[in-house]
């Protein structure tokens, strides 16, 4: 039988892959690219880009292709026996990667390309690579070299068993609740929750620490002893503080293991921590500019903050009777302040909000701003809820259209499936140096949200709206690009802190009337969103903006004084203590242990990263005020801004680095203002 990781003719066979299949198909993947691998560092191979992307870059992107469908699968479909085949392929995939990029030979060849002989894109990815073969340790030596590469096969296995216990311990809570405790959750939560516990043979409510159950319950539940019980369990996972029986998850030792891997690698190539060594390829030019950042944003943000805890507190006090609240009656408090303060709940705008209705509201906006088609179509998947599309730009001569790149599109959270939000490849756009046809991009979007209830579309809260958004601009960063030369087309080669701009850029679209309008349709009625909600769901839009902006800077200053002035062998508790003193209005209980499940810098990419999502909304809320300058009448859109945006952002990728796209499309440096004036924190006289 044909292996179905072996072919590289059209999209991944989803449904044929087996967990039986990984490791003969590496093994030939990995035999071909170290041919390639050896071929092209032989002396008599001439130092010429095309020469070398004809038969490393071929071999080594179809190892990527294949490794990246299983890293899919492992992400998305987990089961222990792919589990078991994933991480026993891992370290020789790693080990080849590892080799790869730091070998002298082909580090030579590199340096001996004549840059003059490049396209623009061409020498863009040169640099990059150059610049990539130092910080993969090229230039180490003896030992030191070997030590290296010792150093990513022990971090590649750290990481992944960090993710598998943060998916084990959510996976392993259920708590079936009676009717009675359940007082005050939403009607569509209690179906959901009753069909699962019927589905595990169970009477009453399977409650589970998935946010779409997790999340109601603590805004809704009327019971605080249920409110803690879920709280306790959540912010406990993966921890020591986890009841007994889901200790065996805890990432304690897998946090100081990973960061003192880290601190080493950083070191062995000069550096003097780990912070120093992540932002070299990134746009911040130090951790003191990143950390400078982010106590300035805290100092602006904190008056906001502080007056959102005292709104809280006196509601809680006067309205429900709580004088002293407890971590688990935030999330309650602030729901019901919410309500009472701008007439509406979550719950109620769900409503309004069908998978089916917001996916085609999505696709219009996309397709009149950015001048494509999105049409559903048809390929192999891993999972009967997820979906295929198309995206086409029409022909200007009335010829057919073409095909611009093509998505897969996962909502739904469930059991084997790795929690939150991401985007990621499945292949770049890329004029083959093999067959000399252009490539085009394909990419997965992943979420979490609520399935399916009793025969009722699946229905979205605003912020899970928001997260599509979201994802499907990093989708469009990816799909859109015009570049032809894999390395820089699309997300690749974008800086990681400007990675954020376009999907955060998205996110903005989701509070104007002219595009939310399209996207709504009541689940029972068909009405539209009436425009008084929609009022109102926009008075409430910067609802404690200062408490939610202090805690994105506490995740991101704690990240990156973990990775820069923290001691790998000590517990990580106390650093966080200290981050929380300074910018946070609210401190947890001692024993929340959140870190151990912060998957972004432990499994993520994001170690000493984080901040990337301010540093990036800086950018993209100046990106979309070019929007708001130049909007009609009618408040739609500027097709002639978008037509700007795409071409000067979207297409351009990672071909030239992001501050030149930025000013490409503002004709300026980005400002904060911007930033300050979406999230309601203007000091107003």
């Amino acid at each position: 039988m044909t292996n179905p990781l072996l072919s590289f003719d059209d999209l991944p066979a989803f449904d044929q892959i087996r967990p039986e299949h990984i490791e003969p198909a590496l093994e030939q993947l990995l035999t071909q690219a170290n041919q390639a691998l050896e071929s092209v560092t032989a002396p008599a191979f001439e130092a010429k880009w095309d020469n070398m992307a004809r038969v490393l870059d071929v071999a080594t992107e179809q190892l990527s292709r294949a490794w990246g469908a299983v890293s899919h699968l492992n992400s998305v479909a987990d089961s222990p026996e792919l589990r078991a085949a994933f991480n026993t392929a891992l370290p020789k995939v790693t080990e080849f990667y590892t080799r790869l990029g730091a070998d002298e030979r082909l580090y030579a060849k590199y340096k001996a390309i004549d840059a003059n002989t490049l396209t623009p894109e061409q020498r863009q990815a040169h640099k990059n690579a150059l610049r990539n073969f130092v910080l993969g340790g090229a230039e180490l030596q003896g030992a030191a070299r070997e030590r290296f590469a010792a150093i990513q096969e022990l971090q590649a296995a750290a990481s992944q068993k960090f993710s598998e216990n943060a998916l084990d311990a959510t996976d392993a809570f259920a708590y079936y609740a009676t009717l009675d405790e359940l007082n005050g959750v939403p009607h569509d939560i209690l179906q959901a929750a009753q069909s699962a516990a019927q589905a595990d043979g169970k009477e009453g409510y399977k409650l589970t620490l998935k946010m779409p159950c997790y999340l109601p319950i603590m805004q809704f539940a009327k019971s605080s002893a249920l409110r803690e019980k879920l709280y306790r369990a959540y912010v406990t996972r993966a921890s020591n503080q986890a009841d007994e029986a889901s200790q065996k998850f805890d990432n304690s030792e897998l946090i100081k293991e990973l960061l003192a891997l880290r601190l080493e690698e950083a070191q062995l190539l000069g550096y003097a921590n780990f912070a120093t060594l992540s932002v070299v390829p990134k746009m911040a030019e130090s951790p003191d500019k990143v950390i400078h950042f982010l106590r300035d944003l805290a100092t602006r943000a904190k008056p906001f903050a502080e007056q959102d805890l005292a709104d809280m507190r006196s509601f809680a006090t006067e309205q429900l009777g709580l004088t002293d609240p407890q971590a688990w009656d935030w999330p309650y408090v602030s729901e019901k302040l919410k309500e009472v303060r701008y007439a509406f709940n979550e719950q109620e705008v769900k409503q309004y909000f069908p998978l089916p209705k917001v996916l085609a509201g999505l696709f219009q906006i996309v397709e009149t701003l950015f001048e494509v088609q999105i049409r559903e179509d048809h390929a192999p998947v891993w999972h009967e809820d997820v979906r295929f599309y198309r995206i086409e730009r029409a022909a200007t001569d009335g010829a057919a259209s073409t095909l611009v790149g093509q998505f897969y599109l996962d909502p739904t959270a469930r059991n084997g499936k790795r929690g939150g939000a991401w985007m990621d490849d499945v292949r770049a756009r890329w004029l083959r140096p093999d067959t000399h046809t252009l490539q085009t991009p394909v990419a997965h979007l992943v979420c979490n949200f609520a399935a399916s209830v009793a025969g009722r579309p699946a229905l979205l809260t605003h912020d899970d709206v928001t997260t599509l958004f979201h994802e499907f601009g990093h989708g469009l960063h990816h799909l859109l690009t015009q570049v032809n030369e894999r390395d820089v087309s699309g997300i690749s080669g974008v800086e990681w802190d400007a990675v954020e701009l376009p999907s955060q850029f998205m996110e903005n679209f989701c509070w104007e009337w002219e595009v939310l309008k399209n996207m709504t349709s009541h689940v029972d009625t068909d009405e539209p969103l009436p425009r008084a909600l929609f009022d109102k769901m926009l008075a409430a839009k910067n609802f404690q903006s200062g408490m939610q902006t202090l805690r994105q800077i506490e995740f991101s200053l704690f990240d990156m004084l973990l990775h820069s002035a923290h001691d790998p062998a000590q517990d990580i508790m106390p650093l966080l203590q200290q981050v929380r003193d300074e910018v946070a209005v609210l401190q947890p209980p001692s024993w929340s242990r959140t870190a151990h499940t912060f998957s972004h810098i432990f499994a993520g990419g994001y170690a000493a990263g984080y901040y990337s999502y301010k540093w990036a909304e800086v950018l993209s809320a100046d990106a979309y005020a070019a929007f708001e300058e130049t909007m009609g009448a009618e408040g739609q859109p500027s097709l002639d801004t978008g037509r700007r945006y795409r071409q000067a952002i979207l297409e351009a990728g990672g071909s030239r680095p992001a501050i030149e796209s930025f000013k490409a499309f503002r004709g300026r440096e980005p400002l904060l203002d911007a930033l300050l004036r979406h999230q309601g924190m203007v000091q107003t006289r």
